[in-house]
């Protein structure tokens, strides 16, 4: 009843302006329809019912101050043409709805913060997973926001995985694996890494997940920063320096 195929080109405002606009983004593919909001954008995928994708850019700025209390207004998302999943889809399915642009990294916006709260930022999540190491992960990225200034990030479900089942009317796909890209472009110290995690329970540390962005282009089909030159790319995103991360 929703099948309208295809990619909306939109323009993008980033708040705060950073050096390097747009580079945060992946490559635009037929995963779904481009929606952008005030401080990330998302590639929405009619099929599964959530975003393939959502970008943004998080800098330590964003981070200052106490913040905006979360709104939990969890609501259709009115930018998706097609019309997104609803709060109701997942009444009773024993699953989260799991934020992939998290609303901590939005605290210094009310705006920004609401907007976090649109169906199509959710995911079904295991709820062990989203409020353990899902969790873990988001503080961990605010942690390297405020270390290195500016940070590009990248997250989603993967969808490229077979045999979803689904939850609710609009019928939602609960991913068996979710990931993120974590890029930062500023000098002096330019390094990438990605993750793969299980949408299960885990205890593991995170580095016991972490893979080259270049292995979460394989398992995703996405392609991620196309806008770097074409060497730094290379060296950026086949190889993780844990180290530099993880001090």
């Amino acid at each position: 009843m929703k099948k309208l195929p295809g990619i909306v080109l939109c323009i993008v405002f980033l708040l705060p302006a950073h050096l390097y606009a747009g580079l945060e983004l992946p490559a635009f593919t037929e995963c779904g329809r481009i929606v952008c909001h005030t401080a990330f954008t998302l590639c929405y995928s009619e099929e599964h019912e959530q975003a393939c994708w959502a970008a943004y850019v998080l800098t330590a700025a964003m981070l200052k101050g106490k913040g905006f209390r979360r709104s939990n207004d969890f609501r259709p998302d009115p930018l998706v043409t097609t019309g997104s999943a609803t709060p109701e889809d997942y009444r009773k399915s024993g699953l989260d709805r799991g934020h992939l642009v998290p609303a901590g990294d939005m605290k210094g916006s009310r705006r920004c913060m609401s907007e976090t709260f649109y169906m199509s930022n959710m995911s079904p999540q295991v709820p062990a997973f989203n409020r353990g190491i899902w969790k873990k992960l988001e503080e961990q990225v605010r942690r390297w926001a405020e270390e290195n200034e500016e940070i590009m990030v990248v997250t989603g479900p993967v969808l490229t995985d077979q045999g979803f089942r689904v939850i609710g009317l609009n019928k939602v796909a609960v991913p068996f694996r979710y990931y993120k890209v974590i890029l930062d472009y500023r000098e002096p110290e330019l390094k990438a890494i990605g993750f793969i995690l299980p949408n299960s329970r885990s205890d593991a540390e995170l580095e016991t997940y972490a893979v080259t962005v270049d292995e979460v282009e394989e398992v995703t089909g996405l392609d991620f920063f196309p806008d770097l030159p074409a060497a730094g790319e290379e060296l950026l995103e086949s190889k993780i320096e844990l180290d530099k991360w993880f001090r």
